[in-house]
């Protein structure tokens, strides 16, 4: 095996099953799940009537998955005819189902829960016939439980599907891919900086010089609100608002131009102003006066480094840069205190098995700075958890699991309701 060619390599078939294999069975299982609770069947409502909009971004992507398979199909190019399925599990997965679980959550039976199932389930079923001659043992079992009965006998007798351009909105995917850019960034800066994902944070910083993108990024600001659990967002077009710029020479594309020059270069590059490298950003090209010769710069020759402004930590992806207030007041801490709260109970339903529509009491003991967290949010708990009941108890129960909340000891006793 050389190189990046994992097909017969045993790290390439563990590549698979971790990317493809296991997450899509786990996306079949979550909707079959909720589809037994509710009693939900193939027919009503039709996925392309939905008019929410992640429900239209995963079935134009998987029109785009349908065209990229069958194109490298057809050129007889297996190995790129699979890399497109990896990516289509990973947003159908990862994206589209996790940030639709509240639609599949609601006890009611509206019309947007319908549409959530409609969607997953047209969703599922194509690709169980984009992916029957890769994966024909697969396909079949998940094509069986899937199909209605006005559709062929088996997987392996349907007619390969046709891409259907008209059901692809370019605009709406390109909008999700810059979106999911920030929200990966802003996950990156939260890990580097041990900003913890469930501890609210006041604000994120977008910023770009392309003016469309950031009109694209702001028009599905309350994703990114949700993804990156900050309260408000503020979009710009100034880098430098975030973070000082600082210019270093590319070496590897300066060297073989300027040859030994290259290092008044990077000298005069290092004491050029923040506001000129931020020209630089919005226009794509920078002049610098070295020895009486006007030099001519391209973005791509430039390495920019961003020193953040005093409260924020930056990072940034071509001309993407995105910023996260790190300073917390209390409001900010009791509703983290309160998530944290939701996770351990969440943990503690988990392994205690119960059903995933199983009612609750819950009896805690805690210090006071925990309880008045959870008594502010209270409504937000109880909803996280299927709680009917949370009772603070001035005396841990002896039946109680003790664990940690932020560095708060706190005894928790689950109840399940009867039915």
């Amino acid at each position: 095996v050389r190189g990046e060619d994992l097909r017969f390599s045993e790290e390439g078939v563990k590549h698979i099953m971790r990317h493809l294999l296991i997450p899509l069975w786990n996306a079949y299982s979550f909707f079959v799940t909720y589809a037994n609770i509710d009693g939900w069947k193939a027919d009503g409502i039709s996925a392309a009537e939905s008019d929410n909009l992640l429900d239209r971004w995963i079935l134009s992507s998987l029109e785009t998955l349908t065209r990229d398979v069958t194109t490298a199909m057809d050129g007889y190019d297996l190995q790129r005819s699979v890399r497109p399925f990896v990516q289509f599990v990973e947003e159908l997965t990862n994206w589209y189902i996790r940030r639709s679980r509240r639609r599949f959550w609601k006890s009611q039976d509206d019309e947007d829960k319908a549409q959530a199932y409609a969607t997953l389930h047209r969703a599922l079923l194509r690709l169980t016939q984009i992916a029957a001659p890769f994966m024909p043992f697969l396909s079949e079992a998940i094509y069986q439980n899937l199909k209605t009965d006005d559709m062929p006998g088996s997987v392996h007798l349907c007619s390969f599907p046709e891409a259907d351009d008209s059901g692809r909105d370019l605009a709406l995917e390109e909008q999700m891919d810059a979106v999911r850019t920030v929200v990966t960034l802003g996950r990156a800066l939260r890990a580097e900086n041990n900003l913890k994902v469930r501890q609210p944070l006041a604000r994120i910083h977008v910023a770009t010089h392309d003016l469309d993108q950031l009109r694209r990024i702001e028009g599905l600001q309350d994703i990114i609100l949700d993804e990156l659990n900050v309260r408000e967002a503020i979009f710009t077009e100034d880098e430098s608002s975030l973070a000082t710029l600082k210019a270093k020479a590319d070496f590897r594309k300066l060297g073989p131009r300027f040859g030994p020059g290259v290092k008044k270069i990077a000298s005069a590059l290092s004491n050029t102003a923040s506001e000129i490298i931020s020209s630089l950003l919005t226009k794509g090209s920078m002049t610098i006066e070295l020895d009486g010769e006007t030099i001519e710069l391209e973005r791509d020759d430039v390495v920019i480094e961003h020193v953040p402004h005093e409260g924020l930590v930056v990072t940034s992806e071509g001309a993407l840069a995105v910023a996260l207030d790190t300073a917390l007041n209390e409001s900010l801490v009791a509703e983290g205190l309160a998530r944290e709260f939701v996770h351990k109970v969440q943990n503690m339903r988990k392994n205690r098995g119960f059903d995933v529509t199983q009612r609750i009491t819950i009896d805690y003991s805690s210090d006071d700075k925990l309880k008045q967290a959870v008594d502010c949010h209270l409504e937000y708990v109880k909803a996280e958890t299927l709680c009917v009941n949370c009772q603070h108890l001035a005396k841990p129960d002896s039946d109680a699991v003790d664990v940690d909340v932020n560095n708060f000891a706190t005894g928790i006793l689950l109840t399940p309701c009867e039915a």
